[in-house]
């Protein structure tokens, strides 16, 4: 087995564990994460709180369980939504070509003059609410970069013998479109989509951060840091120290797993 398939294994094992203690985290969290216990309050971790306690007494590590799949549920939303429109807009674009997509692009050159964090601070600011409505308004803004490369590589296949000799034997449009193009663009779609993920996470925790993300009450790596920015005044670190390792680790995890399967590439032309 080559270095770089073990690195990749090591990163896939590394995510997978921190994906599993988060979507079973109702049976692994030690405590009840919203139950406070006063008599306990900022305490250093310990034997029966291993990362510690809040200002409320709640157990660190039962809200980091918690709050990641929060996190996580937040960033796999926004993807699914952001690439099933991404794809959408960039297939048209690629495939008819011409004047329907200059205009599709000159659109798409706007929307991207404008970081993508900025649109979704301005939209959160004004409609803050639940989880969904966060989830989807990173989705609706988070498809430029795959509508991008689903039309670089629709315009690319498009070109080549095994689409020509499909439409010579009048394919239909439907079987070109999924079976042939967006089936052969899914190497690219798929790298993009992982990147994509490690975005939605940052952009999670970022608006959480600031205060218009997810709402306080409900425990999020994002959220979490937001507190933890009075919690250090009185010498709690580990408040802010535990959700930045968990964030840091996951992006890093993703990012790398991206990273392996860009370098691999490969299509399959059918």
């Amino acid at each position: 087995m080559r270095k770089e398939q073990k690195m990749l294994i090591f990163w896939l094992v590394i995510l997978g564990l921190l994906v599993g203690f988060t979507l079973f985290s109702s049976w692994l969290v030690p405590f009840e994460p919203n139950a406070m216990d006063m008599n306990h309050i900022y305490e250093a971790p310990n034997g029966i709180h291993l990362l510690g306690t809040d200002q409320l007494g709640r157990d660190v590590l039962s809200r980091l369980l918690v709050g990641g799949r929060v996190t996580l549920f937040i960033a796999t939303l926004s993807v699914v939504l952001s690439s099933i429109i991404g794809i959408i807009y960039g297939g048209i674009s690629g495939y008819f070509g011409g004047a329907i997509d200059a205009v599709m692009m000159r659109i798409l050159e706007a929307f991207l003059t404008i970081p993508s964090l900025v649109i979704v601070l301005a939209l959160q600011a004004i409609m803050q609410g639940s989880v969904w409505r966060m989830a989807m308004i990173m989705g609706c803004t988070g498809w430029f970069v795959t509508a991008r490369i689903v039309r670089s590589e629709f315009f690319r296949l498009k070109e080549l013998e095994f689409i020509h000799m499909a439409k010579m034997f009048r394919t239909p449009l439907w079987k070109i479109l999924f079976r042939h193009l967006l089936r052969n663009s899914l190497p690219a779609i798929f790298v993009v989509t992982i990147f994509n993920f490690a975005g939605a996470i940052f952009t999670e925790v970022s608006l959480s951060f600031l205060g218009i993300g997810v709402p306080p009450s409900i425990p999020s790596w994002g959220t979490m840091l937001y507190t933890a920015q009075n919690d250090l005044l009185v010498g709690a670190w580990w408040m802010g120290l535990f959700p930045g390792m968990f964030i840091f680790v996951t992006i890093l995890c993703v990012q790398a797993i991206g990273s392996r399967f860009k370098q691999r590439g490969g299509q399959t032309h059918v």
